[in-house]
């Protein structure tokens, strides 16, 4: 892969309470945890935070095309509903994203105009939209036995 790199780290506290943080931002760090009965849900879980990032994105995206335009923003909310559905072999997927956005903006033009492009510009819907290849590797310690030993 080449282009822009987002670092990340992520630490295991207890149970299934994790903290992760963004290397080289000047950000805190969140933490993150599974809902009960694995965890205590006490922080919002992976699934939960892709419903949040898809939701930000889009209202970034819109945001900044009203203010390109030289319009201002001067309300925006919306509501993310994710639905997690089991597949053939009964694992929970992401089966579907909805996403209601209520915009209110100085300039109705703009936002008419806006509202036919600015999709286009969530970096984050986008990919989902299209499936992210994910490459894993697990670095076991040196000392571990593995099965081709």
């Amino acid at each position: 892969m080449t282009g822009q790199v987002i670092r990340a780290r992520v630490e295991m506290l207890e149970g299934y309470k994790f903290r992760v943080g963004f290397v080289d931002e000047n950000v805190p760090d969140v933490y993150m945890d599974e809902p009960a009965p694995l965890g205590t849900g006490e922080y919002p879980n992976a699934a939960r935070f892709l419903s949040a990032a898809i939701g930000n994105c889009l209202c970034a995206s819109l945001t900044f095309c009203i203010r390109k335009s030289r319009a201002e923003m001067l309300s925006l909310r919306a509501e993310v509903a994710t639905t997690l559905e089991r597949n053939e072999k009964g694992r929970l997927r992401v089966a579907g994203v909805s996403v209601t956005i209520h915009p209110e903006a100085t300039d109705g033009p703009t936002l008419e105009r806006c509202r036919e492009i600015f999709e286009d510009f969530c970096i984050v819907t986008q990919s989902v939209r299209k499936g992210i290849p994910v490459d894993v590797e697990l670095k076991l310690p040196e000392s571990m036995p593995t099965d081709t030993e």
